[in-house]
Parts: C-alpha cells; structure tokens; sequence
C-alpha cells in the first residue's frame, strides 16, 4: 500500500505548533470523486466554468501538494476542485486520509461522489468503447464490481453523492451548481459576435453563422469603401432600403428565444459568427449592434470580434 505523509499546516512565524494559520485567498476545494464513467468530467466542467481552478486525474498524494501549494499567501487561487479516482492505481487508496486530513488546515472543502447504477456504467462503457481502469484486459461489469468495493469507504465520507443513472449531462450540472455554487458564481454564457469576410474563408469554432450578403455592400461605394462598419456613413447605407430593419425584426426574436435556452443547458460559450463578402462593413455593422444589445443580459459575458476588419479592400 502506498505510503501517504501527513499534510503540513502552515503556521505563523513564532506560533504555536498546533496553531495551523492560513494567509491564502483559497475560499473553497472541492475534491470530485465516484465511479468511472459516472459523470466526473461533467461534474469537472462545472467547477471550471465557474471559475475554479481544476485538475483532473490527480492522485491523492498530489492532492497535498497542490493544497499545500495554494494556500500559501500570494497566491491567486481563490477556489479549486480536483478529480481524483482509480485511475490514480495504488495511491488512490490513500484519498480517505487526504480528505480526512484536510481538515488540518482549516479548510472548506467538500467531497462530492459519482455513483451510477452497474448497468448504466456498463452500457456507457459500450457506447465509448473504452477499458475500464480496474478491468483493463476483463469486463466492465468486473471492474465495476471491484470499484464498489475499493469506493465504498470514500462514499460514507462524501459530503454529497449523486446517482447519475438516467440523468442527462444537462441536468447533472444543475444538480451540482444548485448544491455546491452560489448563483453569483455560476459562469455566465460568454458569447461572442464574430465578424467575417466569407472571401478570407470560413469561421472556426462557430455555433451559428449569419449570411449578410444580400443587404446592400457599402464597397461599391467609392466614400465608403475605405470606411468600416463602424463608421455611421456606412451603417445608414446597409440600412436604406428597409432591408436591415426587417433582419433584426426577425433575428432579434430568435436569439431572444435561443440564448435563454443555451444558458439553461449549461453551454459556457456560443460564437455567433456574421458573415459578408469582405467582413469590414456589413458584418461588422451587425455583430456590433448585436453586441451592444445583448451586453447588459445578466446571464451573459458578451465579446465582439472583427476578424477581417484590418484586411484592405479590393480596389482601394
């Protein structure tokens, strides 16, 4: 069995030996542990879109390391979550007593456990085709059983399991930040408005990509052309016939509709991408108003992008 040491408590200068003090701004830790194939990496992408600072994989006895590292005064790490599991082999056994020793130094930490029914873990595993950790050469359903009883132990000392069997990802997150993060720490929907000329070829990474080709192109326009869709000149002339008054009559009402729904799924980031020949008028007309009208939504982190605003135009 692995040898585990003691966590160290830091202590003042000139104090008592029994007197752990903590100087660092690490307000919470919650450790994330359970059954392979239960929901962890789910589990993990909460914390981390909350902001936490997150290692996944990470095997109790570096568990000491980073609280020990984190904690002392000027580091920056407010709040943190590891994932720690049989994956870690041998030194897993140890996690009991890491958590137990936490409280050593004073900390707030918790310990949420993943469990899931055997024969939802074993349809899960079929559907990724992975191995499982403890089965590496055998079947799911052995290695599940060996789970139970290497995790058993760690379960009673969990602050809060949750049982995955039937639960979509969707409703797991909610499950997590309703029990472990205030609503004020939960991450907002960062969304971007992206501009792009089609010309310089397609967006990456996009979500939703608007075509505005067919409103009026200020480039044909030799006062305009040097200009950008900044510029009020050139966002009157999209707008002259009527055209760019009708988009937004339609366009509003549906990112109205869609964006609640995409914060209520959990999504941490949406790339709306908008699109016209060059990317310097149109396109960048749109994305920043679009931009300005979704800034203040207070589940929203709204960015604007201009990706080929720079690139000069044909003919100039």
């Amino acid at each position: 069995m692995a040898v585990i040491r003691p966590l160290r408590p830091l202590r003042a200068t000139g104090g008592r030996a029994d007197e752990p003090v903590l100087e660092s701004r690490l307000e919470d830790l919650v450790v994330i542990t359970g059954f392979s194939g239960a929901g962890k990496s789910t589990a993990m992408n909460v914390f981390e879109d909350a902001g936490y600072f997150c290692v996944d994989n990470l095997p109790p006895e570096m568990i000491r390391s980073l609280v020990e590292l984190v904690v002392h005064k000027g580091t920056k790490v407010e709040r943190a979550a590891v994932v720690s599991d049989v994956r870690g082999g041998v030194y897993f056994e140890g996690l009991r007593a890491v958590v137990d020793d936490l409280d050593a130094l004073g900390l707030n930490h918790s310990v949420l456990f993943l469990e899931a029914s055997e024969e939802s873990l074993v349809t899960r595993y079929k559907e990724t085709r992975r191995r499982h950790p403890l089965a590496p050469d055998g079947s799911v359903a052995a290695g599940v059983v060996a789970e139970r009883e290497l995790l058993s132990p760690l379960r009673e000392r969990a602050d809060l399991v949750i049982d995955t069997t039937g639960m979509s990802a969707t409703s797991l997150r909610e499950k997590i930040a309703a029990e472990f993060l205030p609503r004020k720490s939960v991450g907002k929907l960062a969304v971007t408005f992206m501009s792009f000329g089609f010309k310089h070829g397609p967006p990456r990474d996009e979500d939703l990509v608007l075509d505005v080709r067919f409103l009026p192109n200020p480039h044909y326009e030799h006062d305009l052309r040097e200009m950008t869709g900044l510029d009020a000149p050139v966002v009157e002339h999209i707008g002259r016939d009527g055209r760019l008054a009708e988009l937004y009559e339609r366009l509003d009402p549906l990112l109205d509709f869609l964006l609640p729904q995409y914060v209520g799924e959990g999504k941490a980031h949406l790339m709306i991408a908008v699109g016209c020949t060059g990317g310097r008028h149109r396109s960048v007309a749109i994305a920043e108003r679009l931009a300005e009208r979704y800034g203040e939504h207070p589940d929203l982190d709204v960015s604007v992008a201009h990706r080929d605003i720079d690139k000069a135009p044909r003919g100039a």
